[in-house]
């Protein structure tokens, strides 16, 4: 390939939706970078588009592996979310190409949407809301809530979001337990967890104490639809399910049935294993929850974070072989096409 400097390396953005990602676009551009924008979920739309092109820069289109060993001269996909689930990592890793997310940026904004959902759900404020627009008034739901002091917030997952939410949470609630799988038990975890007040349990001793239980663990196959009806049945009569992480975590046509039963009292939920979700999806009608569009990492601030970390992990790779925030770390990368080996050097005098 030629090292002409006047050519330059291209990225493809694939689908980013209603998302304002000029900002992505002019940083791109300004670090030599030719971009397209193919607006697109089709896998075949999105494998013709990258010929030629060194960077993906994906949104919520799914990467197979067949797409991936089809885009021969990919060399880095970068995602707009801290899940990964839509890209098939193993499959990158095997062809030498880095594959990026977006952690901490909306760290915030996600651990305040499940506290939000905790509290509605907490105070049954679906209930009451519906009844009141309706017509009622002096209603009484069948389910009596409890004072929020008394009440044990359960955390499934105890990283960046889990331990900011347990932070908001500490002045509110009675008590919080959290089981965490993936995190070790070292003397600097338990100083962390110690200082956002949450006491450390098994997963049975935590589905069976929360009044609230709140998920905040990544999809992966031991995690995919890990809260079925066995767990279900095992947690606390009348508690709350909170789930602000992926979809797939829940067995969405057995925490319709709990909720029927009225086991669970409701769930708050921002993410479902199917979306957009089918109008007769079990949950998206049910009057026991709470369903928002996957919508708690969004504020002005993350809008724009996700869009410059996206780009930026694309930049860092092409000026220095490695991006800012990689999920799968290469350590035999393909080498450098000539285009990208050209910018760097430019970059660095």
């Amino acid at each position: 390939m030629s090292t002409n400097p006047g050519i330059r390396p291209r990225a493809v953005y694939t689908d980013l939706d209603d998302t304002d990602f000029s900002a992505g676009i002019a940083l791109l551009d300004s670090h030599g970078f030719d971009v397209t924008y193919l607006d697109s979920h089709d896998r075949e739309v999105i494998v013709a588009g990258a010929v030629g092109a060194v960077a993906l820069l994906v949104g919520y289109a799914e990467i197979t592996r067949d797409m991936i060993e089809r885009m021969l001269s990919i060399r880095v996909i970068a995602l707009m979310s801290m899940g990964f689930n839509n890209v098939d990592v193993e499959a990158a890793a095997e062809h030498g190409i880095w594959v990026t997310n977006i952690p901490g940026a909306a760290t915030e904004e996600v651990a305040t949407h499940a506290l939000a959902l905790a509290l509605h759900g907490a105070r049954g404020l679906s209930f009451y809301g519906q009844a009141t627009r309706g017509g009622g008034w002096n209603l009484r739901d069948t389910i009596v809530p409890q004072r929020l002091s008394e009440t044990t917030l359960g955390l499934v997952g105890l990283g960046k979001i889990g331990s900011k939410l347990a932070e908001l949470a500490r002045p509110l609630f009675g008590e919080i337990v959290g089981y965490d799988p993936m995190l070790p038990d070292t003397a600097e975890t338990r100083e962390r967890l110690a200082a956002v007040g949450v006491r450390r349990a098994s997963l049975e001793h935590v589905r069976a104490e929360a009044h609230v239980l709140s998920l905040h663990l990544p999809l992966l196959e031991s995690t995919a639809n890990m809260v079925d009806a066995e767990f279900l049945s095992a947690m606390q009569q009348g508690s709350y399910l909170i789930n602000v992480s992926r979809g797939g975590l829940v067995d969405s046509v057995a925490l319709a049935a709990s909720l029927d039963a009225e086991h669970l009292s409701g769930a708050g939920l921002d993410v479902l294993d199917v979306e957009p979700p089918p109008a007769n999806h079990p949950l998206v009608s049910h009057p026991r929850v709470l369903l928002t569009p996957h919508i708690a990492y969004w504020s002005g601030r993350t809008d724009a974070e996700y869009v410059r970390q996206q780009a930026q992990n694309v930049i860092s790779w092409a000026e220095t072989g490695a991006p800012d925030s990689p999920v799968v770390i290469v350590s035999e990368p393909k080498s450098p096409t000539p285009l990208v080996s050209t910018l760097a050097r430019q970059r660095a005098t």
